[in-house]
């Protein structure tokens, strides 16, 4: 059995951690027979790293899942150093996203839009091209499930900041928070939000059983390209 390492950012705040570890546990769950771990590429415990060499050792094969939104710095440094360093042992999937399963997420999460306008997705941002490019496809795919146009703010990195983007988009603006978990960004994006005038602001997406399968199936895509010794 390949092993599958889900990777996730890491966050000091409790609310994040949880929810995180939540959605393991519902990957683990949906397959209960798979080998899995978590690991983080910034400020928790164990570090990606380390956990990959541990895992490699009881298990020849392996596949790192992103529990990240988008690509970027993450994704193409840190998990991708770790396919360089065990190359033939050790893969990666994609980021989750973009994905149609995210943007029914976020719909639901947006609930009821009767009286609403506008809507704005808050992302995290990034300084990386493809992690913006990534975050406009799911502003797209959102936008195509409500009906309208959909735009992005961004709380930090690149693009335009989520604050200005409120402020001049027409009319009652809810804004559909394009975060994993709770923590630092998602209260940083109600804070702008309600602050630029918005009326609403959803949950992030959380642990949600979608978002379990759709890990789990970019580990069995990603399986598919780890040769398979003869026997």
């Amino acid at each position: 059995m390949t092993d599958l390492v889900a990777v996730a950012h890491g966050t000091a705040d409790p609310r994040g951690i949880a929810a995180v570890r939540s959605l393991v546990r519902e990957m683990a769950s949906l397959r209960p027979e798979l080998p899995m771990s978590l690991g983080y590429v910034d400020v928790q415990e164990p570090a990606l790293p380390g956990l990959v060499s541990r895992v490699v050792a009881d298990s020849k094969q392996t596949v790192l899942v992103p529990l990240l939104l988008s690509s970027g710095y993450h994704v193409g440094v840190d998990i991708g150093r770790e396919v360089v360093r065990r190359s033939g042992q050790v893969v990666a999937a994609p980021a989750l996203g973009p994905s149609p399963v995210l943007a029914d997420v976020l719909v639901d999460r947006l609930g009821d839009l009767r009286g609403i306008d506008s809507v704005v997705l808050a992302a995290a941002g990034s300084s990386d091209r493809a992690a913006l490019l990534d975050c406009s496809a799911t502003a797209a795919l959102l936008g195509e499930r409500l009906g309208r146009s959909v735009e992005v703010g961004y709380i930090s990195g690149a693009g335009e900041r989520l604050g200005p983007v409120i402020a001049r988009t027409p009319g009652r603006v809810a804004v559909a928070t394009y975060l994993l978990a709770p923590g630092f960004f998602a209260d940083r994006a109600r804070h702008i939000s309600l602050k630029a005038g918005a009326v609403r602001c959803s949950a992030p997406l959380g642990a949600d059983t979608r978002i379990a399968a759709l890990a789990l199936q970019r580990y069995d895509h990603a399986r598919r390209s780890l040769l398979v010794p003869s026997a």
